[in-house]
């Protein structure tokens, strides 16, 4: 939505590890088998398609937007997350894709890792429990039935996983500013980014 409003192009960094996670479980190639899932990540074709509300994302001419979205994708990531080869890959991959500036792009690295010297960086948080609440509202709109309680799990663990990884860790860059999303609507979130976003915009800035 913010990308949206600003005319830029927004690119979802978690959908491409999804991505390659869903190709490692296609072709029955374990997600801990570190240098077959980076060789897939180097092979496939990613590319991202104009959404209003939603990432659209294409593996190899596929739409595999839905199909990342799933328990099961979410249980089997942290592996292929973790993995130093494959991120390697997909950074490169999206440090092309935002070269020229004028994206909008999330994930848990971008800040620290992906674009180090990006104008703006926000680090959004929420509680456990808000985000097992969106989740499990995203999961029943697809007609999947899941406890709130291995939701939140879920996520706590993966938040575990990610934070003690060696490389690419989930972590505050240091001049991120932080919006605690957790009693803020989703049109709130939008117009505090917005503000944020038009400040720098208007503002004399180094090149990107």
């Amino acid at each position: 939505m913010v990308a949206r409003a600003l005319g830029y192009t927004y690119i979802d960094s978690g959908a491409m590890y999804r991505a390659v996670t869903l190709k490692a479980l296609r072709t029955a190639v374990p997600v801990t088998d570190v240098n077959e899932v980076a060789r897939l990540a180097e092979r496939i074709e990613l590319a991202f398609g104009k959404g209003y509300e939603k990432t659209v994302i294409y593996l190899d001419g596929e739409d595999i937007s839905l199909a990342i979205r799933t328990p099961e994708i979410d249980h089997e990531i942290s592996p292929v997350a973790a993995n130093r080869l494959v991120r390697e890959i997909l950074v490169k991959k999206q440090q092309e894709l935002g070269k020229d500036g004028g994206v909008v792009m999330d994930g848990r690295d971008i800040g620290t890792v992906v674009f180090p010297g990006a104008e703006l960086k926000i680090f959004m948080i929420a509680s456990v429990e808000e985000r097992a609440s969106r989740r499990l509202k995203e999961l029943e709109q697809k007609g999947e039935h899941i406890q709130f309680e291995e939701v939140a799990e879920e996520i706590r663990r993966r938040d575990r996983e990610d934070t003690q990884r060696s490389h690419g860790p989930l972590k505050k860059a240091d001049d991120a500013v932080e919006l605690d999303t957790t009693n803020l609507s989703i049109h709130q979130q939008v117009g505090i980014i917005l503000q944020l976003a038009k400040s720098k915009i208007t503002s004399p800035q180094e090149p990107f």
